[in-house]
């Protein structure tokens, strides 16, 4: 076992008192900032903006830093925040909390240490053959070790922060706090639905049983289907805190730009259909979007796919309702597609007219894929670039204070997220024949 400590180190602030310090000290560097800077430009003759004052490039860095530093739930709401509320912030502060994705520190070795002892106890050494401390991946609530057991099964042993439950109600609070101070969300727009819900998800991805009894009903619904694979559970090495599993191998998804056409095509044809059978047939969607939760293994033509901690159940009803709305959007069927968004809580009474048409045209917009014969073709698609105009010009609307329902947003989230990395594969794929047998499926008899 390795005891060398990473340049990438960074010790977790835990208790309630030293995080919203802090928050606090974040919140004063960059009030000092923005005074130094509007200082500065006044003496230039200018009239600056608060929103440009406050998205300065160090005061970028110091939010996208500090929350680094924190993870937990201080990271993972503002990922939340950038990938759920997205169309309806301005982009450079999506910009700035899209930066957490792929930023996260590890804890010190002696913290592991700490953490492991607690939870293995004295000794667990013992268990292994070898085990890495240094870990192979850092995310917002916790960090990813390889390890060979005494059984010469290659393990994966996700070990989360200190302190990480204990903060998360109060993170979530003190960042959108911040956030909300920034001056940049519309001042209507409610977020108790969305921040109550990170709470909610965020808590239940801190208890790692709650992910490993997810992994082990994903993979009974999925025994049949070739082409995926996921990690196995290890129940006697698992904790609330630590969870293990069989280590899987396989390329980061993100980085196969440059395989053939037939690769590319076939890994987003299958998470295209997984995701069908998510919603339609199984009710279990698994909505984090994260490229890194994807490997590729070329041996045996294998799509890994890795992360439970946000798997939600779905209503049969709720899930029928979106099957509908699919529905009338192949069919190209505006009128049908405004019900249905009526239904799933996209679109309310209260909005105006106008408003109404607009979320419509953005479901129409959004079933494109499902209107084209022999392939769709995400390379020259401009579908999300139309699509961020249209909810740019919503947000934009000073009576859209409409917060959709939490269930629809994560699996908007989840489709977003797999129409970007078809876009970023080049993938050329048939949606619409792959949806046709869910034309006449019904979940509700």
């Amino acid at each position: 076992m390795t005891t060398k400590s990473s340049s990438n180190e960074a010790k977790i602030p835990k208790g309630r008192v030293s995080r919203f310090a802090k928050m606090g000290s974040l919140a004063s560097r960059i009030a000092g900032n923005m005074i130094s800077e509007g200082v500065s430009e006044l003496a230039k003759g200018n009239r600056p903006k608060v929103k440009d004052l406050l998205l300065t490039p160090a005061n970028v860095k110091r939010v996208s830093d500090q929350l680094a530093q924190m993870r937990g739930a201080a990271m993972k709401v503002g990922q939340l925040i950038s990938m759920d509320a997205g169309d309806v912030l301005p982009k450079e502060l999506s910009e700035l909390l899209a930066r957490l994705r792929a930023d996260a520190k590890s804890m010190p070795q002696s913290e592991l240490m700490t953490i492991l002892d607690s939870q293995w106890g004295a000794g667990w050494q013992s268990k292994f053959i070898q085990f890495h401390l240094k870990p192979i991946a850092s995310a917002s609530i916790g960090q990813v070790h390889k390890a060979i057991d005494k059984d010469l099964r290659r393990l994966a042993i996700k070990v989360q922060y200190p302190g990480i439950k204990q903060s998360i109600n109060s993170d979530v609070d003190n960042v959108a706090s911040l956030i909300k101070l920034s001056g940049l969300i519309p001042k209507g727009l409610d977020l108790k639905p969305l921040l109550s819900e990170a709470k909610a998800q965020l808590h239940e991805e801190a208890n790692y049983l709650l992910e490993g009894q997810h992994l082990t009903q994903y993979a009974s619904q999925i025994t049949n289907d070739k082409g995926y694979v996921i990690p196995e559970w290890i129940p006697d090495l698992s904790s609330e805190t630590v969870l293990a599993m069989t280590f899987l191998d396989g390329e980061p998804i993100e980085n196969l730009e440059d395989s053939s056409q037939a690769i590319r095509d076939s890994i987003v044809k299958r998470l295209f259909s997984l995701f069908f059978k998510e919603l339609f047939e199984f009710q279990l969607v698994q909505t984090d979007p994260n490229f890194a939760n994807f490997l590729y293994d070329e041996k045996d033509d294998n799509v890994v796919l890795l992360d439970f901690g946000a798997t939600r159940q779905y209503s049969k009803s709720m899930a029928q309702s979106y099957l509908d709305l699919m529905q009338a959007g192949f069919n190209r069927d505006k009128k049908s597609i405004k019900k249905h968004a009526l239904q799933l809580g996209l679109i309310t009474e209260a909005l105006s007219e106008q408003t109404q048409e607009s979320i419509t045209e953005i479901c129409f917009h959004s079933c494109e894929p499902l209107f084209i014969e022999g392939g769709y073709d995400f390379a020259s698609s401009d579908l999300l670039e139309r699509l961020r105009i249209i909810g740019t010009q919503l947000s934009l609307d000073k009576n859209y204070l409409h917060t959709p329902p939490v269930d629809t947003i994560f699996l908007h989230r989840k489709l977003g997220g797999l129409f970007l990395l078809a876009t970023k594969l080049r993938a050329k794929v048939d949606l619409r024949s792959m949806f046709k047998p869910y034309l006449k499926h019904r979940l509700i008899k």
